[in-house]
């Protein structure tokens, strides 16, 4: 289902720049839970770990050491934030915070072996090109954990939410998101298996899922594309 406007990479960038100086204040405690729920599936796997959308690197502290961090945003602002929070934490796990386009990372195909994306998928104006681009950073067998808005199908949920539409989308997130996009996606990347979905608090509106990349894994359309 279409937004009720479109999204841009200007306008996104413009509103993550204004929440950076808040961010951890507005939404820190709200979406603790569903963020150390996130770490706590990336710690399962392990390595080395790409977290897009880093942004003020607020769930950087919950890594342990087993984990060694990459965290790319499209937010100047935000990776300030993040840098002095390295910094201020002496954080050594941490490789690397870098400005990049999360539907174009610049990375190697298979350079990670877990690719996580917290509040990340519908904030984005091509939200199944950036799912594509996690599966290609992805090694064969590792896994992308994503916490994101799952909108609902039918009934009160969906009215409440086709009612906040206006103001979630002034937040920067994008309103209809159902798990029907999800599914079609992992049926045309063709590499793709879900490993794990389980609602998330504030009040279900979101969820930790878990996607692996399989062994055998299709090339991206991405990659396709430069082949042709």
């Amino acid at each position: 289902m279409p937004m009720t406007r479109p999204m841009d990479r200007e306008g996104v960038v413009k509103t993550y720049d204004r929440w950076a100086p808040v961010y951890d204040l507005v939404f820190g405690t709200v979406f603790e839970k569903a963020r150390k729920a996130a770490i706590a599936a990336c710690e399962e796997v392990g390595g080395r770990v790409l977290e897009v959308g880093v942004g003020t690197g607020i769930s950087l502290p919950y890594y342990s050491n087993r984990c060694r961090i990459v965290g790319v945003d499209i937010s100047g602002a935000m990776l300030e934030v993040a840098r002095q929070r390295v910094a201020d934490l002496r954080m050594t796990n941490v490789e690397e915070l870098a400005i990049m386009d999360v539907q174009d990372l610049q990375y190697e195909t298979a350079s990670f072996d877990v690719v996580t994306a917290q509040y990340v998928v519908n904030t984005v104006p091509d939200p199944e090109a950036a799912l594509d681009e996690f599966m290609r950073v992805l090694r064969p067998g590792g896994e992308l954990i994503v916490v994101n808005r799952v909108g609902a199908e039918s009934g009160a949920r969906l009215k409440v939410e086709k009612l906040l539409e206006p103001v979630v989308e002034r937040l920067g997130w994008r309103s209809d998101f159902p798990w029907a996009r999800f599914e079609n996606w992992m049926s045309e990347n063709g590499s793709v298996e879900l490993a794990g979905r389980r609602p998330l608090p504030p009040l279900g509106h979101f969820a930790l899922l878990r996607f692996r990349k399989t062994a055998a894994g299709s090339r991206t359309k991405r990659e396709l594309v430069t082949a042709a």
